[in-house]
């Protein structure tokens, strides 16, 4: 049987920009017990922030605040590649906690089952590098780290694991991803200058060493106007050619050059 989604719309989101969704991400809300409290903080354009769905311990049902479609503001970087669901908990929960609360256990379940059919991204868990890299499916606000707004939620005590398989995923986190390669060692340059709004040849590769190296980039394979703008920042931090260009030299100096 499908959620129950009660409309309750914020006027805290903006477009995705164009960039293809890859994570589903659980909060706790720290505060708000219901759907209807969250959904009238989240109503607030003073607030800044905002949500797609809320769950609590109403069974099958859920508060919706933002389209799937829509970026909802509520983990920094990774808004444009992120469907969100805030729980009415808390972070500090322990496992006994939480299992007092099995409609809002089964509720995150069925949001993730929904979302991931919606988006074709699988149900595993992601461990940090994951989730912050290229990695497709399921993880909580602390493994976004800093470049997800620096949270601790849903807690040690949120049964992920458990939440996945209920929802028809597999327990357990998602083989290891191939390491980037080391500071000081460049992979080979693709062999394509990265301009233009290119997609591909590389492209991935560039933005997850640039935010590797601390800068706030969208890591979604297409070379868009905020790659050319960090990499016209990074020109001029390193006393490159300024032109906006990923070449040669360029693209050495994202994994040779200082980071300063």
């Amino acid at each position: 049987m499908s959620l129950l989604r009660v409309w309750m719309p914020s006027p805290n989101y903006s477009s995705r920009g164009g960039a293809a969704t890859r994570l589903l991400v659980l909060h706790t809300a720290e505060g708000s017990r219901t759907i209807e409290s969250l959904g009238s903080f989240f109503a607030a354009s003073s607030s800044g922030v905002s949500s797609h769905v809320g769950i609590d311990d109403k069974a099958n049902t859920v508060g919706e605040y933002v389209r799937r479609d829509q970026k909802a503001w509520t983990a920094s970087n990774a808004n444009p590649i992120a469907c969100q669901a805030e729980i009415c908990a808390f972070a500090a929960w322990d496992s006994a906690e939480w299992h007092r609360h099995p409609n809002m256990l089964a509720n995150a379940a069925a949001w993730l089952a929904e979302e991931a059919a919606a988006f074709g991204i699988p149900l595993v868990r992601l461990n940090p590098q994951q989730a912050q890299s290229s990695g497709r499916g399921v993880c909580q606000h602390v493994d976004l780290g800093s470049w997800g707004g620096g949270h601790t939620d849903c807690g040690p005590g949120f049964p992920m694991d458990e939440v996945i398989a209920m929802a028809g995923g597999q327990p357990g986190q998602a083989p290891p991803q191939e390491p980037p390669p080391a500071a000081g060692v460049a992979p080979p340059f693709p062999g394509t200058l990265l301009a233009n709004y290119i997609e591909g040849h590389g492209t991935l590769t560039w933005q997850l060493r640039m935010a590797q190296r601390g800068w706030s980039i969208l890591c979604d394979d297409k070379y868009g106007s905020q790659s050319e703008q960090v990499c016209r920042q990074f020109q001029a931090e390193k006393g490159l050619d300024v032109d906006g260009v990923v070449g040669p030299i360029t693209w050495s100096a994202a994994w040779t050059a200082p980071v300063t």
